[in-house]
């Protein structure tokens, strides 16, 4: 930890054991950002991230890099939601995620929730990068503010590529200092608690979902290439994901 806050890198690497199962030959964290491997389930690794300290805060660095390498399947979730608190030091804090997914490969990203507490500012990326025939399921989520809090200031960017092409890309601003509009009724509608659902799959390619109203709050969209979309806005954290959960169901 410095002046300027704190600096923390975490990497993840999977590969396929040759006998049916996934091996993580990398599962390095420090700092806040503690790996921990669970049980596995058939042929897929599971890795649980572990905060070991609060934040991110005013100033911090985060990173996160996740890679599975061909024939691999990796799940990453988390132990708990993070907090994005103001600290001592000044300036935005940042939360950078790398997800990569080789040929035949599958990655599952589903942290829990990123609350922005009153006075944090945080930026978040996550950016996936697959080949032709990776899968990937990624799920984000956002809530502003703790209950009867005003939210702090939240930017997150998405962006998935497959093949090198871009199929999402996308950032959205909230709280004070985001531009305007973004809590009106073409945003956040007054919700407190947005979230994307992607999911990647080769057959998509040949047979695109449809686009539909996922009711009143979710939208199912179709992006270019093997990919789906969905997004939706909520009163609170527990709506918004069992949108999500109803939304993945379906398209499993």
């Amino acid at each position: 930890m410095s002046a300027t806050g704190v600096r923390a890198d975490a990497r993840i690497v999977a590969r396929a054991d040759g006998h049916g199962g996934t091996v993580l030959p990398v599962l390095d964290g420090d700092g806040p950002l503690a790996l921990r491997r669970t049980r596995s389930d058939g042929r897929e690794a599971k890795v649980m991230l572990v905060g070991a300290m609060s934040g991110p805060l005013g100033g911090d660095r985060f990173s996160l890099t996740a890679s599975a390498a061909e024939g691999a399947r990796l799940h990453i979730g988390s132990a708990a939601a993070t907090l994005a608190l103001p600290g001592q030091a000044k300036g935005e804090a940042r939360y950078d995620v790398r997800l990569d997914v080789a040929d035949g490969a599958e990655l599952h990203w589903l942290p829990e929730q990123l609350i922005s507490a009153r006075g944090s500012d945080l930026y978040v990326t996550t950016r996936a990068e697959l080949a032709a025939g990776a899968r990937l399921v990624l799920r984000e989520e956002q809530v502003l503010g703790r209950a009867g809090e005003d939210p702090g200031r939240l930017t997150s960017r998405l962006t998935v590529r497959v093949a090198g092409r871009a199929v999402l890309d996308q950032e959205l601003s909230c709280g004070p200092g985001a531009p305007g509009g973004w809590d009106g009724p073409a945003v956040l509608a007054g919700h407190r608690a947005v979230g994307q659902l992607v999911v990647v799959r080769p057959e998509f390619a040949e047979q695109p979902v449809q686009a539909e109203a996922l009711g009143e709050c979710a939208a199912l969209i179709p992006l270019a290439g093997p990919a789906a979309l969905v997004s939706a806005v909520a009163p609170d954290a527990l709506r918004l994901r069992r949108l999500l959960d109803e939304a993945l169901a379906m398209l499993r």
